[in-house]
């Protein structure tokens, strides 16, 4: 399974924030629409992320919900038949929820930098620092810290929870 470190901060203004990512991103800005479908599943989180009518990707991974940096170990699977996978899982294991957004990706190195407007929640930064399978979470997580000190990111904005937990808390 493939590994990253994950942070997670709810953001004021996207777009004072986006000016500073601009400064230090080796790529982007990359713009991504996403509607992702939660599925049941114990062993960790199952999802559908729809990018179009014939794109999309199944994503299983496991994560602690933490304020902070957090080890995320997953595996994605593309399909060219969203709509179809949606419907058979959603009959097979029920809907968990579903959180739409749109995103602004961004490079730094080998840390992907999205800047999340989510639907009915607002707006999020999030770090995803991608780990080679011999190397300790530990180097992931310095690096995570680096970015949100330069990013002027305080621990008060750091959330534990995914978006479709903090959909479910607010009730939509």
């Amino acid at each position: 399974m493939a590994r990253n470190i994950e942070i997670k901060a709810r953001i004021g203004n996207i777009e004072v924030l986006e000016s500073k990512v601009a400064k230090i991103a080796d790529n982007g800005p990359t713009e991504i629409l996403q509607d992702d479908m939660f599925f049941q599943c114990e062993a960790g989180r199952l999802k559908l992320r729809v990018f179009s009518e014939k794109h999309g990707e199944l994503i299983f991974y496991r994560r602690e919900n933490q304020a902070g940096p957090k080890e995320s170990f997953y595996v994605r699977s593309p399909t060219d038949e969203p709509e179809t996978l949606r419907e058979t899982l959603s009959l097979a294991y029920g809907v968990a929820g579903r959180v739409r957004k749109h995103r602004t990706l961004y490079l730094v190195d080998r840390t992907r930098i999205h800047l999340d407007r989510v639907e009915a929640l607002g707006h999020f930064l999030e770090l995803e620092v991608v780990l080679a399978s011999s190397e300790s979470s530990q180097v992931g997580v310095e690096i995570a810290h680096r970015l949100l000190n330069q990013l002027g990111i305080e621990s008060s904005q750091l959330i534990e929870a995914a978006y479709v937990d903090l959909l479910e808390e607010k009730g939509s």
